[in-house]
């Protein structure tokens, strides 16, 4: 332990399972799963969205791949549209410190019919 890691946290266990278990099989059993369950409901298409994740290259390939077998479309926004929440949430509160803003409490309720126009600051 001398990186002052310990090697046998509940994370470090994770990544270990992670690295020999192929994690990439979950993406295409959703992929796979999803597809099966717009043909059989009737559904011509897929829209992959999902920020951050939909941007996922092998995410991506493993969905067109599925679709295509099933005969189904999928309608994914360009990877520069699929933007993850956390890092936009990330920007946004170094740009408010910049500024020289206090933080939010941290019982700061979150309100999702906010337009993304208007920035609360409390």
């Amino acid at each position: 332990m001398a990186d002052g890691l310990s090697h046998n946290s509940a994370g470090a266990r994770f990544r270990a399972a992670m690295a020999a278990e192929k994690p990439l099989q979950v993406a295409g059993t959703i992929n796979a799963y999803t597809a099966k369950l717009a043909e059989a409901t009737g559904f011509g298409a897929i829209y992959l969205s999902g920020g951050g994740v939909a941007a996922n290259s092998r995410l991506r390939s493993l969905a067109e791949e599925r679709c295509t077998a099933a005969g189904i479309r999928l309608r994914v926004p360009r990877p520069g549209l699929c933007t993850d929440n956390g890092a936009m949430v990330a920007a946004l509160g170094s740009e408010l410190a910049a500024r020289g803003l206090p933080s939010s409490p941290l019982d700061l309720p979150a309100d999702s019919s906010l337009p993304v126009t208007e920035v609360v600051v409390h």
